[in-house]
């Protein structure tokens, strides 16, 4: 075999294991995580932020490795999914779990022995929440979204435990506010892509109903919370007034996108407020962040 072939049979490997990382999705959480760290330190040192946003990533990527291992059968019958590394044979199970393991031995190692046993059990609590209780819930019914939005919130909760040893209102606080906007996140994201996600069983919209008013009216229920909550770290004296402001300002047009949903009810709207939905938490993060700094 020709050192070519063999270069370019590494980089396909290189390039599957990356993929089963869901790096994308990874780094959103851990720029999550990092704004709880940051948020809790009383000075930034980067040398402990870097290392803190290691064990953040792997410890997502195990998850989502989890989550992947034991949907594999059912990714090859979605067009979304059929190409990742386990369906589409680039990597093996054995493989997968292999790399699991390493990514999940790392996080916690960092955890518990770089930072604490409260942020490392956290962690490993959010792992197994999302890997074994969430994915297999997702073919039940539309509880999968409330127990993912659990693991989903702990980030930036598991970044201020880390970085100062203490639970407290304040990470429970970025906790709440992180776990309220998943439901609309969730919910827009499992309209846009609800024909394909029938065809592996997947059951996430709120109403029995599916893509109807029903379910738009409960999506603009679970916005509402955001509003008053976006106030809570200003109250406790985390940031100040101006991020509090800028948070009010797009919690209301993030609800007003759910409105609008609820007067079109059609996967247009949804899409909308979905990428609503991704611009509305990283903005209000990073408006507490300057206003803390």
């Amino acid at each position: 075999m020709s050192l070519t072939v063999t270069e370019n049979i590494f980089a396909q490997k290189l390039k599957a294991y990356y993929d089963l990382t869901k790096f994308r999705l990874s780094s959103t959480v851990v720029f999550s995580s990092a704004i709880g760290f940051t948020l809790a330190a009383d000075k930034i040192e980067w040398a402990r932020l870097l290392l803190f946003a290691i064990a953040a990533f792997a410890t997502t990527a195990a998850a989502n490795i989890i989550n992947q291992i034991i949907e594999k059968d059912l990714d090859k019958l979605m067009s979304r999914t059929e190409n990742r590394p386990l369906p589409s044979g680039r990597l093996s199970v054995k493989e997968a779990a292999m790399f699991g393991w390493i990514m999940a031995a790392i996080a916690m190692y960092i955890l518990f022995y770089e930072f604490n046993y409260k942020a490392g059990l956290l962690a490993l609590l959010s792992m197994v929440l999302y890997g074994f209780v969430y994915t297999p819930l997702k073919r039940v019914g539309p509880i999968a979204v409330a127990v993912g939005a659990l693991p989903g919130a702990f980030p930036p909760m598991i970044g201020w435990v880390a970085a100062v040893n203490h639970f407290g209102l304040e990470p429970g606080i970025l906790f709440a506010i992180q776990f309220f906007w998943q439901f609309p996140h969730f919910w827009a994201i499992a309209w846009v892509l609800d024909e394909d996600y029938n065809k592996a069983g997947f059951k996430l919209l709120p109403s029995s109903g599916g893509q109807n008013l029903n379910s738009a009216v409960q999506i603009m229920i679970y916005t509402l919370f955001l509003l008053p909550l976006c106030w809570a770290p200003y109250y406790l004296g985390m940031t100040g007034i101006n991020s509090a402001v800028v948070a009010m300002v797009f919690g209301v047009l993030f609800l007003a996108q759910t409105f609008h949903l609820m007067r079109r009810v059609d996967r247009k709207a949804a899409l909308q407020l979905m990428f609503g939905s991704f611009i509305y938490l990283p903005v209000v993060q990073i408006a507490y962040l300057l206003d803390k700094l």
